[in-house]
């Protein structure tokens, strides 16, 4: 039996107005800042001459706009699989805000009202894990904070409120592989 060798290489968009300020940013569609564009024209650099047999893109425009500024918009495909998690009532507020209703309040244990459950966004990523390990080589993914941390959960094969344990920045790379045949992390949480 051949050792899988494939690496999913995943990219958080690059900073926004909302990212910046900590509001739970799911649906709504804004773009990057200077900042945020900046930071994904540094991950052109950090990717390299690296290639992708597979790269696919939430089709939110911070996660577009990072993969066209890192380079790799061309074969880029949009998945509305990837969109970030649905924060439903939640959307736009802070986590200190939503402590003021709810003291103590986490989207890993609480979830959102009106929103998405995290069995809802693992059945979303599920799909597209499916996708990546059929792909003929490398991968890369260019998504959002709490959707990225869920995928590297189910990666490796752990429920998805793992993804608590997950810190990832703005303009971040991760970086999924094996060790033999047992998915793992192979670099986590890189900034640029």
């Amino acid at each position: 039996m051949q050792e899988p060798r494939q690496e999913i290489v995943l990219v958080r968009h690059g900073e926004t107005e909302w990212s910046l300020s900590g509001q739970h940013t799911g649906r709504t569609d804004i773009p990057l800042t200077e900042h945020g564009r900046s930071q994904a024209q540094l991950l052109a650099e950090q990717l390299g001459d690296r290639q992708f047999a597979l790269v696919l893109t939430s089709p939110l425009v911070r996660a577009v706009e990072t993969c066209r500024l890192a380079g790799l918009a061309a074969q880029a495909l949009q998945r509305p699989e990837l969109m970030e998690w649905d924060y439903g009532a939640y959307e736009g507020r802070t986590t200190v805000d939503i402590r003021r209703e709810r003291p103590g309040w986490t989207i890993w244990a609480d979830g959102v009202p009106d929103g998405e459950t995290a069995a809802d966004v693992a059945a979303r990523v599920d799909r597209v894990l499916d996708e990546l390990r059929a792909a003929e080589g490398d991968a890369a993914v260019f998504g959002h904070g709490h959707l990225l941390r869920v995928l590297a959960a189910r990666w490796l094969g752990l429920p998805p409120e793992a993804g608590r344990f997950f810190g990832l920045d703005t303009a971040s790379i991760s970086v999924l592989g094996h060790e033999r045949e047992t998915p793992v992390l192979r670099g986590w949480n890189a900034a640029g």
